[in-house]
Formats: C-alpha cells, structure tokens, sequence
C-alpha cells in the first residue's frame, strides 16, 4: 500500500490509465494535524521558461447555513444543457446566427412562445435592436426568466416549486391592491400615473441592457452571459457534498499527477537593511519606467460608509481617514515618491494612474468628481486612465438563481478585482501606458493605508525592474484570524512529466478544506494585494480568449445577503457572485523544469518573488466599520490610524526624540490614541530621509503634531500640546500646462519651516471630547501652535519658547522669524530676496552615497 508522504501539504495523484503498476494515492484533505513542511531559505532565485497554465476553480468553505435546493432542480442536467448551448454560440458566427441559437433553447421557445404579448407589451417602447434582443434572451436561457418580472409570473409548471407559484401568487395580489386609487375612493389609478409607471420600467430596462451588455462582452471568454450562469452551477455543484454543506474541491480534471504547497522564499527587507536601501534605490531609479493601478470598483459594504448630507452609499475610496479621503492618500504616497526623485535627479516625473472604478454606490462618478474638484491633483487629466469593471448578479446558494430587487433588476455588485487583468487589456490601459513609456507597475488597494510606508513599494518595484520580474509581491507576518489569504510556493508534476514551479496565493475561506490550521497559517507569509507586474506579461494573460484572462475565479457564498424585494419584504440568503482575484495571475507564471528541483530552488531563478516586511509597514486596512460592542480593532479605521502611531513612533524614537510607546489595540478600544502626529510622506517618504530631518528634543504623551511641509528642519524642538504646520506649496508651485491646465512643478517655490531649540507648550486637544473621532483626524482643540505657510513663505523660530494658543500666518513671498524678545516674542517678518525666491533661502540636497541617500543642509545668502 502506497504511503502518503508526510511533508506534503496537499498531494494529487491521478493514475496512469496506461500502468496498472502506477500508484494512485488518496488524501484525506481534512487530516492534516500531523503535517510537515519544507523550509525554504531567502532567495532571489528560480529560472524562468513558459509554463503548462492550468487554472484551480475556487469556492468558499467557511461554514455556511446550507439549504438544499428545489426537489425538481437538478444541477448535473441544467450545467450539461448550459455547457451544450454555450458551444453552439461559440461556433455561431454573426449575431443572427446567434439569434437561431438561442431561439432553438427549450426554456427560450417556452417562456416567448406562452408570453409574446406581455413580452412584446413591456419592450415595444424600446427603440431595441437584434443585439438587445439576443441579450434578454440569453437571460431567459440561463434559467433566470423571473428577472424579466410580471411577464414571467405564470409560467409552465415545471419551472416552479410550489413555494415560489404562492410566493409569486401574493405578490400578483400586492401589486394589484397597489394599483388601487385609495385617494379616488378604490378607483383605479390615473393614467397618467400608469404612464408614468411605464416609463419608470422601460428606464429600469435600459439599466439592465447595459449590465447585460458588459456581461456579454466581458466574459465572452467564458461564454459571455450563458457562461456566467455555467460557471456558477459549475462551482456550486462542485462544492456540495451529500451531506448539504459547502466544501471547495481541488479539480479533479487538473491531471497533475503531484502537488506540493511549501513556504514560499522570501526577501526580508527587516533584516537586509543595506539590501533593501538598494532595492529602493532601484525603485526610486525606475520610477520613469513605471506607472500605478488602483483597483477602486469593490463596494466596501463592510465599512457602511454614508455620505452625511444625502444618506447616500459611499464606496471606500471616498473614506475621509486622517483628514483626506484615501484616493487622496493613494496620490499623496506617489507623489512623495516623485518628489524624492526630483531632489535626487532634478527631472519632474510624472507617474501615469490606471483607476479600475465601477458602478456601485456610483462608484465611478464619485471618484471622476473628486479628482476634477482636486484639478486632477496637479498631474493632469492625461495621466490619468479611468475603466469601469462591470456588475455582475448575485446569485442564491441555493439553486444558482440570480436575486432580484425588483422587475428588471438584479441584485448586482462588482465582479472582483481580479477582472483588472482583461478589462485593462479591452479598454487599452497597457497601450496608454506603452504611450507614457511604461514597462512595470505597482498595484495597491485602496483600503491599505500604509502600504507605502519606508522601503516597501520601493523596494518591490526596484527588485521587479531590476530583475526583470513578471510579478512581485509585498508580504509580512499574518494576523492570525485576519481575512486575507497566504502567499505560497506550488511544486507539481504535470501530466507530461515536467515539474513546475512558481508562486501562488490561497484564500483565507480555503484554509478549513486544506486543513491549514491556525498553528499552520502562521509558516506562511500573508497576501496583501500589494503587487509588482511587468505590463507586456500581465497583458498577455488578459488578452487570453479563455478563463485564465479571469485569474483566481471564486464563488464566495459564505456571506448573507440582505436585500428589500418591490414589495418592501426583507430577505436574507446565503449568496455570491462569481468573482476573481487578482493576486492569483501568479499562477500563469510558474517555471518548468525537466526534473524536481525543489532542494535546490535557490539555484533557480522564478518569474516571481515575494519581498518581506514588518506588518505595520506593508498592510494596515481599513475595511470595515468597527462595532461599538467590537474590542477588537483588526482591519477597522481605529486600528489603522494606531499602527500609523507605531510606525511614527519607530521613525522619531531613531532621531533621539522622547516620545511615549503604543501598546497593544486592546488598551485604546475604549480611548483615544497617547498621541497623533502625522507627517507628509514627502518629508521622505524612506525613513533614512526623514529622519535627516529630525534630531532630539521631546513629544509628551496626549500631544499633537502635523506636518504638511517637505522642507523642514527640527533640532531640539520639545512639544507637549498641538505643533500644526500646514504649508499651501508643500511639493511646489503650480504652473498652467499649455493647455491651461494647472500642473505642480516640484521644488518650485515650496514653503519651509525650520525650528531649531524650541519649546511649544499649550493645552493642545481636549482628549475627554466625545465628539473627537482620532482615525478621521476630527478633534476638538483647547490650543494650537499652528503655522501656516502661503505660497513659498518661510518659517524659523529659534531658541524661544512658544506657550499658548497662536496662529502664525506668512504671506507668499515672506520669511518670518520668532525669536525671545524682551517682554515676550519678537517677530520679524521680511520679504525674501528676489533671486531666492525660487529656490528659498535654504533647501535640503539629496545624494546618493553607495546604498544611502545622505542629505546636507544648504543655507543660502538672503
């Protein structure tokens, strides 16, 4: 009897149909207490060469309330009918070709067949074409015909549980009591209101041709619509076992005949300082080769953010966290990264942003309005690449049935941020960067908020382009019982004997199935979604005419969906929709090798790489609204402005600054933090820049510091209450383009503050307000110091102690310097030098000395 090697993870043996002496083993994917695994050193190394792509359909095993579906529903016999009608569409050619196709569908034939005049009732008010036509047919062909409404409401017996014909009965009769005219005394409703009823419908029609349509054409990889609907059967009959409840089964069809999931070889930058300034030098190097990408479509249901003035749903991108929304942040963090290139390099460089938007909580339009209110934040509005993902229904775990709200509108969100891939690719994203003369780029969510915290993005971007890396990742430490999955390296044997292997991603809903327990998680790195990739390879997986253009696919229906129906009746189901996941384009470049080579992996070099960090410097998001109930903080806004405390706190301990140390969440659940002090990333953003910047003196627990300036200098400064110093030029100036569009010319004009044996004392923000929100940076004041620098003024305050509340403000133009006078402070308020006006009276110049960027301070004559 064949023995199942104990240091395998999870292993797959097809046998050889050939041999009856070829061993077929059988592993128990739920006992795994006993596993081993291999321990694989740090390395930059694996070969590279075109592998064999097979891809692991994906569904959620986190337990779920299972309800079995309907007797009459038999999912084996609905998947072979969708899978027969999708290879006749795929062979049609022409749309009336496709039209016969359609038409010759049983459920088709039936449903327009028994109800051409309602249907005709309901659509002749559409100018519709043939296209139009194919599209509500094909909804009908997938077995979703009560999207369509009351036109679908009595139809053939068969199609029914004796549930739904009574749950459709009562709603026949709210509908018709609706109708009634209670004001007229029971009479019917005017025409003018049935009218205008009508309307209303044909509008809502419309709004589902167009989710139709970019069904259609987005997974026509796939079988457009009618795949859709195959996929989800598909899974969801793969993850139901006999006993009703939901697990997610590797393929079968796979054929590889091993498979091994080890820790994967990782680049700690922690622990290489020396290689991780150079890796950052890289990046800072290539940031002309690079662009960025953003995937802001996702809804964020978890945050239950609310737009204040209209009760409005709110996408995360729009979250107001430490004063500015985070598509704020995400530019802030570029920006800083431009501005460290200028100082080193003297060249303005302008990195081009692709957004993936979507139409949720109007999603797209929010975030088109907020980069115009921001003047496309000084970049330009062509560099910049707004795409829409498209929605995609939600579905019943039940019988696959698509949920509806109401007569032509299904319950849709967006289909996951793996779609970036092919939708990039059909809306010319990697052409537009191929314009702008970019090679790699960097992706990072928006929820992540420090993310580009010191060497991170850096780092993994220079490594990527140095390199000449397919796909890079940013990983640290996992949180245990964090949701988010776990970075890994795949060894396999494919069918034609050659071994593959390269770095993939699991799910945190596939732990359970795989028996990675919480003891066995924490050997893996985590997946942060915080991502390298070279343009023409990714790219090249998108344009792909198959489903590995849609990476990682899943069906997650471990969640309940709560939804209001037309009639006002609340419902909660298990449900999902088919999503991708866009970390899991890893698996299409795995390296092949004519024999195992697992021992020796460092001798090879892989297409991907995984670089390592401290945690609170790769991933602090914020998700999800905290409970007030919740004492924990995980993944919430307050635990994300904390772990930026921290990272303050390692910055400013290494300058020898005094400042108090964060403990644990626990303690501030039910408090504010002990201090907040926020700084422009641009005053680095490498910490070996910043803190250049910074030399001794004291920050008192319950202080306030905020930085907005670049150009700074503190020597001995103590601060115990509020320190604000928010400069208008904090990179530069702005300068009309030549077409009259603002653009920020960096290090032109920028606005400066020095201070050097300063004492600021005053009472600072009153901590007992119930109305201070920390992670908003909303906070009610008793004092400040606040400094506010307009245009290129200047600040310097020296040998003086600054006690109270006071406002310094300084015109464009100006240089103010406080000083001790004799009966208080004394204040002197000059004109800066017309031929420093410029470049200011003094800078900091940036170098590069091996793998350190050293900084001297230049004070010139005014």
């Amino acid at each position: 009897m064949a023995v199942v090697p104990q240091n395998a993870l999870l292993l797959l043996t097809n046998k050889d149909k050939t041999s009856s002496s070829s061993p077929s083993f059988v592993f128990n994917l739920h006992s795994h207490s006993s596993l081993l695994f291999h321990s694989v050193k740090p390395s930059t190394s694996l070969s590279s060469s075109s592998p064999s792509c097979c891809r692991i359909p994906r569904v959620s095993t986190a337990p779920v309330e299972y309800a079995p579906p309907a007797p009459d529903f038999d999912f084996h016999q609905e998947i072979a009918r969708l899978r027969a009608l999708c290879s006749r569409l795929a062979n049609s050619r022409g749309l009336n070709d496709k039209l016969r196709v359609i038409d010759s569908d049983s459920r088709v034939q039936r449903f327009f067949g028994a109800h051409k005049n309602g249907v005709s009732r309901v659509f002749e008010s559409l100018n519709r074409d043939k296209y139009e036509l194919f599209l509500l047919k094909c909804v009908v062909a997938a077995g979703q015909e009560h999207v369509l409404g009351s036109v679908s409401e009595v139809i053939d017996g068969e199609f029914e549980s004796a549930r739904g014909s009574l749950k459709r009965a009562l709603h026949s009769l709210v509908e018709m009591i609706e109708k009634l005219d209670v004001r007229g005394g029971g009479g019917w409703k005017k025409a003018d209101e049935s009218l205008k009823g009508e309307e209303e419908e044909v509008k809502t029609l419309r709004t589902l041709l167009k989710t139709l349509r970019e069904m259609e054409h987005f997974y026509d990889c796939i079988g457009g619509i009618i795949g859709y609907q195959k996929t989800v059967l598909e899974l969801l009959a793969e993850a139901m076992t006999h006993e009703g409840k939901m697990t997610q089964g590797i393929n079968k069809s796979m054929g590889f005949q091993f498979m091994e999931i080890h820790p994967p070889s990782v680049l700690d930058l922690s622990k290489d300082t020396e290689y991780a300034s150079q890796a950052a030098i890289w990046g800072v190097e290539g940031l002309p080769d690079l662009g960025e990408i953003y995937p802001l479509g996702g809804s964020a249901d978890r945050l239950g953010l609310v737009d204040p003035e209209t009760g409005e749903c709110l996408p995360a991108a729009m979250l107001p966290f430490c004063g500015r929304t985070l598509l704020e942040g995400l530019i802030r963090d570029l920006q800083a990264r431009e501005f460290l290139y200028f100082k080193l390099y003297g060249i303005q460089c302008i990195t081009p942003v692709a957004m993936m938007t979507s139409s949720a909580k109007r999603n797209h339009e929010r975030i088109t309005s907020l980069c115009k209110t921001l003047q496309w934040f000084g970049r330009g509005r062509s560099q910049f690449h707004l795409f829409e993902q498209p929605l995609v229904p939600t579905v019943s775990a039940e019988d696959g049935q698509w949920l509806v709200t109401r007569k032509f509108m299904p319950l849709c969100k967006p289909s996951g941020h793996g779609a970036i891939w092919k939708l990039a690719h059909d809306k010319g994203v990697f052409e537009w960067f191929y314009e702008h003369g970019r090679k790699g780029a960097t992706v990072r969510q928006v929820s992540n908020v420090v993310a580009a915290t010191d060497f991170t993005l850096l780092a993994l971007a220079g490594i990527g382009l140095h390199y000449g890396k397919k796909l890079g990742f940013a990983s640290c430490k996992r949180n245990l019982g964090a949701t988010e999955g776990i970075n890994v390296l795949i060894e396999r044997k494919n069918p034609d004997g050659m071994w593959e292997y390269g770095l993939s991603c699991i799910e945190y809903t596939e732990f359970e199935k795989l028996g990675i327990t919480n003891s066995l998680q924490a050997r893996f790195p985590a997946n942060t979604n915080i991502l390298y990739v070279d343009l023409p390879s990714a790219e090249l997986i998108g344009s792909h005419n198959d489903e590995t253009s849609l990476p990682g696919m899943v069906l997650n229906v471990k969640k309940k969906i709560t939804y209001m129906d037309q009639f006002g009746f609340r419902h909660c189901v298990s449900g999902g929709r088919l999503e991708c996941t866009m970390q899991n384009i890893a698996d299409n470049f795995f390296s092949l090798y004519s024999s195992p080579c697992f021992k020796g992996v460092e001798e090879h070099v892989l297409d991907t790489f995984i670089v390592h960090n401290e945690r609170r410097k790769v991933t602090s998001s914020a998700k999800k609204k905290r409970r007030h109930s919740d004492k924990s903080l995980q993944q919430t806004p307050d635990g994300a402005v904390l772990d930026i405390m921290r990272n303050a706190y390692d910055l400013l301990c290494h300058c020898g600054i005094k400042i108090p140390k964060i403990e644990d969440n626990d303690k501030y659940a039910d408090s504010g933090p002990p201090f907040l002090i926020f700084l422009h990333p641009a005053l680095g953003p490498l910490w070996e820049v910043t803190r250049q910047k910074f030399h001794g003196g004291s920050i008192s627990e319950h202080s306030e510091l905020q930085l907005e300036v670049a150009e700074f200098l503190w020597r001995e400064v103590q601060l115990d209450g509020s320190l604000i110093v928010l400069a208008e030029n904090i990179l530069g100036s702005m300068n009309p383009a030549e077409n009259g569009e603002p653009i920020l010319q960096y290090g032109y004009r920028c606005g400066r503050c020095k201070l050097q044996n300063v004492k600021v004392r005053n009472e600072g923000i009153d901590w007992s307000s119930e109305e201070n929100i920390y992670w908003r940076h909303q906070v009610h004041r008793l004092e400040a110091l606040k400094i506010v620098l307009h245009g290129n003024a200047e600040f310097e305050a020296t040998d003086v102690v600054i006690q109270g509340n006071h406002i310094f403000e300084v015109p464009n133009g100006y240089k103010m310097k406080i000083t001790s006078g004799k009966t208080g402070l004394a204040v002197q308020l000059n004109p800066i030098e017309e031929n420093l006006m410029n470049s200011g009276s003094w800078f900091w110049n940036y170098l590069i000395k091996g793998t350190q960027i050293v900084l001297e301070f230049m004070e010139l004559q005014d």
